[in-house]
């Protein structure tokens, strides 16, 4: 059980009702049972026939009698036989007479000999409901079901713990919002130890649709265009006339060679083509803020940055799901690389004009404009560091093969934050190769 409100009013008691593709909030309801199967309200005496069946006789037990100095009463009615179907006989039924025969006095295998026996086709008893049976049913007429009230789709749903819009936590809460803009409200747990488990379960159910969502539009793209994460992430939003920033969601994919931040989830492939915001990821700085970095509450932080645009500061839910985009960035960066294969960037050097390529199986290799020479190579395992004055000059220094000596090649390159993004991103790439665990796939 837990508590749910709109966030403002006080919260309702709800259950929670978790199936592998939905989330339902339930109401318990008091339902009005139907009263044609129900004994009378009053303690009357009443002739009743019944008609014996071939199978089953008249279908009822009856317990008391003399020997135990009780009277006669109906313990069970067996469901479709003659007593149940007459609708006139109940359990707690108290049997006076049987064909004008008095049973006070009767002894209970005698008046269950009588009731039984082959050679009668049916009985006429008169009955009497005692007044205890008759409450308790009467109490009975009420019964509690529970009723959905809320029914939230998991494919691809959105859950979160903050205030909406908000780097503030709530305690001991969350919700969750649908595809098809159905939102549960906020829940409330008892502690926190109750929300882990809650949170876990729902974001487990969602994160396994979610692959299943990912295999089937990996069905209509080529290997160089798979799609390795799908999820919620909230962006942080600068507000102009507000001293803070905001939060919005976006839904995050790392696709081929893209970062992808769409409004709305992709629904059909089409979609896919449609995104407002892309950036490459071999073109793209990925960095996990540390804590001290963090600009506010919001946990789980990690920047986006590619030459030209604004950084992205964007945040997920959980330390695991963090950890889950971080190697799903470093499968796609290894996959865009080998993909691309080189890279070419104008530069300058020693006051010529060249071309600075980065090869996937050569390396560094920088060749003069116009007549294709070579002035130099070096492996990316030769690359020893590098610096720069941030506008356009780069320092780039190699250690010479069989040798301790370290060369400097000094260039400059009007397109220097694309250059370095660039070379981050094969050297990634190159460390991923020789490492296996990096080259396994999040993706089922």
């Amino acid at each position: 059980m837990v508590t749910v409100s709109d966030g403002k009013s006080k919260p309702v008691p709800m259950r929670l009702h978790l199936s592998m593709e939905v989330l339902k909030l339930q109401r318990e309801d008091l339902e009005q049972a139907a009263n044609h199967n129900k004994p009378p309200l009053d303690a009357k005496e009443r002739m009743v026939q019944i008609t014996r069946q071939k199978v089953g006789g008249l279908g009822l037990s009856i317990k008391g009698g003399a020997e135990h100095k009780l009277p006669v009463l109906i313990s069970r009615i067996y469901k479709g036989q003659a007593a149940d179907q007459c609708g006139q006989l109940f359990v707690g039924d108290a049997i006076i007479k049987e064909k004008e025969e008095k049973l006070d006095n009767v002894a209970n295998g005698t008046a269950e000999d009588g009731w039984i026996s082959p050679n009668r086709q049916g009985g006429s008893p008169r009955c009497s409901h005692s007044r205890q049976s008759s409450n308790a049913s009467s109490s009975s007429m009420q019964y509690k079901r529970w009723v959905d009230i809320i029914t939230v789709p998991l494919m691809m749903a959105y859950v979160t713990r903050y205030i909406f819009g908000t780097d503030k936590l709530r305690r001991n809460a969350f919700e969750v919002r649908g595809l098809n803009g159905a939102r549960t409200g906020v829940i409330h747990c008892d502690d926190s130890a109750i929300l882990s488990q809650w949170l876990k379960y729902i974001t487990d159910n969602i994160t396994g649709l979610t692959h299943l969502q990912m295999k089937l539009y990996n069905r209509n793209f080529g290997v160089g265009e798979r799609i390795e994460y799908m999820g919620w992430v909230n962006e942080a939003v600068s507000n102009s006339n507000q001293p803070w920033q905001s939060y919005r969601p976006r839904f995050l994919a790392l696709k081929g060679p893209d970062l992808l931040l769409f409004e709305t989830p992709p629904c059909n492939i089409g979609d896919w083509s449609r995104c407002a915001l892309t950036f490459k990821v071999y073109q793209t700085m990925f960095r996990v803020m540390r804590e001290s970095e963090n600009v506010d509450e919001r946990q789980h932080c990690f920047l986006a940055q590619s030459p030209g645009k604004p950084p992205r500061y964007l945040s997920v839910e959980t330390r695991q799901e963090l950890l889950r985009v971080e190697a799903a960035w470093h499968t796609a960066i290894c996959s865009a690389v080998t993909h691309l294969k080189s890279k070419t960037f104008p530069v300058t050097f020693n006051s010529r004009s060249a071309g600075l390529t980065l090869e996937w199986t050569q390396g560094f290799t920088l060749s003069y404009e116009g007549i294709g020479e070579i002035a130099w190579r070096y492996k990316f395992s030769q690359l020893r560091g590098s610096s720069d004055d941030g506008k356009s000059r780069l320092k780039l220094h190699f250690q010479e093969p069989d040798s301790i000596t370290i060369e400097t090649k000094e260039l400059e390159c009007s397109q220097l934050q694309n250059l370095l993004f660039c070379m981050h991103a094969f050297l990634t790439a190159k460390v991923a190769a020789v490492d296996p665990t990096f080259l396994t796939s999040t993706t089922p």
